[in-house]
């Protein structure tokens, strides 16, 4: 395809009304991993305008959840200039209102989280549970 017609895509996109939600959850979230990850709020911004132009996406960094009654859920990654090289994993809702004249995309985004740290929780959530059990089984075997 010729660049101009890539550009004119480009330029109609951005040109389309788009609205922006987030959860309260995404809100702390993003809050807690953008005084980690300096770069954050940068990369977001963005993250929005890749999806404003694609919103399912394109490639094996975004997935498809469910797709029902005109309305999409998807993970993706978000790349983090801080991170070097790792990802953010990003979930949002994706639906379009149809008018005679035009079309509104709206997103929302629901969940921002490291993987690294996802795993690291359920770690010492796991350990923590064995050593609760650990202790139980030796306070039984003393009564």
């Amino acid at each position: 395809m010729s660049r101009f017609f890539i550009e004119i895509a480009t330029i109609l996109c951005e040109n389309m009304p788009t609205s922006f939600k987030e959860t309260d959850g995404f809100k702390k979230d993003f809050k807690r991993l953008a005084k980690k990850y300096k770069s954050l709020a940068e990369d977001f911004e963005l993250f929005k305008k890749i999806i404003t132009q694609n919103a399912l996406g394109f490639g094996v960094h975004f997935n498809v959840i469910t797709k029902e009654n005109g309305w999409t859920v998807i993970k993706a990654r978000l790349f983090c200039r801080y991170l070097k090289g790792r990802t953010l994993r990003i979930i949002y809702l994706y639906w379009e209102k149809r008018d005679e004249m035009e079309v509104v995309k709206s997103f929302e985004f629901i969940e921002l989280y490291f993987k690294g740290e996802i795993m690291e929780r359920r770690y010492l959530a796991g350990t923590s549970c064995f050593i609760i059990a650990t202790k139980m089984v030796a306070i039984r075997k003393q009564v």
